[in-house]
């Protein structure tokens, strides 16, 4: 039997480096080696690339990894694989730049195109077409920073030069509590929650360490919801799940370093609402022209669905959501592996 060449690339430049060691490195251990010659490939936070030996061992965040051999050629190392599958967190490689990489190389990978990594990436843009697909969403402001000089981006488009003051004035008609974000980060990274303008003019200048694109966005008080959606053009969502966040909000260490944030699978929800965040995921998936898969996340407040993010590259460990979601819909994690490296290469 022929086995695919399979590369899996995990690690990456990102603020998610550790999350990905653990998502990656799950993602081998379940990969069938009946089926596919595994070439797992680490990344670490200095871009430096690497052939993974010990595929063997499970790793938590936090952990670094060993037995790691550098990759000398690495556009040669990558040319001769079938397919790529990457696993790769936040920017440099859930934000298009891999994924631009490979097309490059003609080299078939997992998961969202160019288009659809890079809008997904960042919260500003993301926002514009969920608008403009008549999602309803969260109101913000949307601002720029650049060396303690700010800049608001209206609706349409234009900009005007703001103090910190006036977008302390601007965002009253959020209301605090505000989330402060930074537009391109994933796993909760640079945002905070703010309940005065003292608190978030500090915030501003945190989320700024991360990208020079901030969103402060309306709190909605609802439960967090998620949703998996897979497939190309025939997509599928699965049942949803919900998240009782041990924080005030679902932070990096509410995910992956407080046991007391927990996951309902299936989510205890009408099966009427259910069904509306199912079409919604489909539709914001479609609408950013998704391929592959994503998981994506709502808040519901009083039966009103409220979209708050959609991830093309979510988590991917054994206890992970998106996994999980689609394990409690009938597709095993294994199984699932399978199924997205089948939709890669149509």
């Amino acid at each position: 039997m022929h086995k695919l060449k399979l590369g899996v690339i995990f690690g990456g430049m990102s603020t998610e480096h550790d999350v990905s060691i653990v998502s990656g490195t799950s993602v081998i251990s379940n990969l069938d080696k009946e089926k596919y010659e595994i070439f797992p490939i680490y990344i670490n936070q200095e871009g430096i690339w690497y052939i993974y030996e010990n595929t063997g061992i499970s790793y938590k965040v936090g952990d670094k990894i060993s037995n790691i051999t550098k990759i000398e050629d690495v556009i040669s190392y990558l040319k001769k694989l079938d397919v790529v599958f990457p696993v790769l967190h936040g920017l440099y490689g859930e934000d298009g730049t891999i994924q631009g990489l490979l097309e490059l190389l003609k080299i078939p990978y997992v998961g969202c195109k160019v288009l659809a990594s890079s809008v997904a990436m960042d919260k500003a843009y993301s926002k514009i077409i969920f608008e403009k697909a008549g999602i309803k969403q969260a109101k913000y402001l949307y601002i720029k920073a650049y060396n303690e000089n700010y800049v608001l981006i209206n609706k349409d488009f234009s900009e005007e030069e703001v103090s910190l003051n006036k977008i302390c004035e601007l965002a009253k008609d959020l209301q605090y509590p505000i989330f402060v974000k930074p537009s391109n980060s994933g796993s909760s990274v640079g945002i905070r929650k703010v309940n005065s303008d003292e608190e978030l003019k500090e915030a501003i200048k945190y989320a700024n360490k991360f990208d020079s694109k901030i969103l402060l966005e309306e709190q909605i008080v609802g439960r967090e919801i998620e949703c998996s959606v897979l497939g190309n053009e025939d997509v599928r969502a699965s049942c949803v799940g919900e998240i009782l966040p041990s924080d005030s909000f679902y932070s990096f260490d509410a995910k992956y370093k407080n046991a007391k944030s927990q996951t309902i699978i299936p989510a205890d929800i009408d099966s009427n609402i259910e069904q509306k965040i199912q079409e919604t995921a489909i539709k914001a998936f479609k609408a950013i022209d998704g391929k592959g898969f994503a998981r994506v996340d709502f808040f519901v407040k009083e039966e009103q669905i409220y979209i708050n993010e959609i991830n093309t590259i979510p988590g991917f460990t054994q206890i992970s959501m998106y996994p999980k979601l689609w394990e409690q819909s009938g597709i095993k994690y294994s199984q699932l592996l399978d199924e997205l490296i089948s939709l890669a290469k149509k």
